[in-house]
């Protein structure tokens, strides 16, 4: 009698536990484990919550610097300009890339040192360049972000460093060598460099960003381009013939020891950011909703209620799940409120005389002689 008890006890036991551990697996979400309130779904687009493209624009001014003739001469600033247009993917929260194209123009002056000077005066140099190249760009604020700083933030400060390839024009005029003169007969110096490997530049620089809207964000941007070639501020060939300081050609490239003629640009830039999610990946810390959730969780005064609708039947067992809210008082009750009859007769425990024996209920769950003896 007590085992068969036992075992229709356990028996919603054993049932519910089964239930609760099935595994859903099908052909679409194959070795898939999910139970309760489990929520599988495929990550593709549509499950992303970020946008991750955008589309910049900028410009400002450039200078040539570190050179042989250079845009900063006799405490004067020659200005030139720089522009840029570049598509950008942002590969993670810290980290993205940009395919940018540059173009822009610089002026640089100089003067050869000697008699050379006296007959030449002040050069000056023109330069025309257009660049494409590869940028990467590092988030610094996200990266060195403080885990516990859970507030949204709207000013992002940026590295950058890359690679690319440019053609430029150069043009070189003085008072001497490089001028237009029919007699003697003398034209000024210029200097073509096509788009091709040969012309590899190196780029790095800082950028400050301010998160705008939704939409755009504007940015400062100062780049320092390696050009790795004592051309490009147009200060003559760079051959080896061109340093032989025996030979009577004007040495404008040998004024500056370094065999790079090096760019300085200062940009103001606006970027689009491209998608229908409210944030961009860029401004985001995945794991700012963790800390805050965690913070709010830490800090919330949460009042714990205990049976909100009371125990009116005074069994130990609240209403909000009680399955009989009428129990006799004094009568013992399992984990949903309902009396216990441990022989199943009818009569629950309280007013059962013969507890483990089975009975009728006129009997007080007691047998009779006539059922004592079936």
């Amino acid at each position: 009698m007590k085992l068969g008890l036992l075992l229709l006890a356990a028996l919603p036991i054993a049932t519910y536990a089964q239930d609760s551990i099935a595994i859903s697996s099908s052909t679409e979400y194959p070795n898939t484990f999910s139970s309760g309130s489990a929520n599988v779904q495929p990550f593709d687009n549509k499950a992303r919550r970020f946008n991750d493209w955008a589309i910049s624009v900028g410009g400002g001014a450039a200078f040539m610097v570190h050179s042989d003739l250079n845009s900063i001469y006799d405490k004067k600033v020659n200005w030139g300009y720089n522009a840029y247009v570049s598509v950008d993917k942002q590969i993670s929260h810290t980290f993205g890339v940009s395919l940018i194209y540059q173009r822009g123009e610089t002026t640089q002056k100089a003067k050869l040192g000697g008699a050379a000077g006296q007959l030449a005066g002040v050069a000056e140099a023109n330069t025309k360049y257009n660049q494409i190249g590869l940028l990467g760009d590092i988030n610094f604020s996200n990266l060195l972000r403080r885990v516990d700083n859970h507030s949204p933030y709207r000013w992002a400060f940026h590295g950058y460093g890359g690679i690319g390839v440019m053609s430029y024009n150069t043009s070189l005029h003085d008072n001497n060598e490089f001028r237009w003169s029919t007699s003697p007969a003398r034209v000024p110096l210029f200097i073509k460099q096509k788009l091709d490997i040969n012309s590899l530049f190196y780029q790095v620089g800082l950028g400050l960003k301010y998160n705008v809207s939704r939409l755009i964000d504007i940015e400062a941007r100062t780049m320092y381009i390696f050009s790795g070639d004592d051309e490009f501020d147009g200060g003559g060939w760079a051959g080896p013939a061109d340093y032989d300081t025996s030979s009577k050609v004007s040495k404008y490239n040998m004024l500056n020891d370094k065999r790079s003629d090096n760019l300085w640009t200062v940009n103001l830039g606006v970027s689009f950011k491209i998608g229908k999610h409210l944030s961009h990946l860029a401004w985001h810390d995945p794991l700012q909703e963790a800390y805050y959730r965690t913070n709010v969780l830490e800090n919330a005064a949460t009042d714990l209620v205990v049976c909100e609708k009371g125990d009116n039947d005074n069994d130990g067992v609240c209403d909000d799940w009680d399955r009989e809210l009428n129990t006799p008082a004094g009568a013992r009750v399992d984990g949903a409120g309902v009396a216990l009859d441990m022989d199943l007769d009818g009569v629950i425990d309280l007013y059962d005389k013969c507890v483990t024996v089975p009975g009728p209920v006129e009997n007080n769950g007691c047998p009779t002689t006539a059922t004592a003896g079936k």
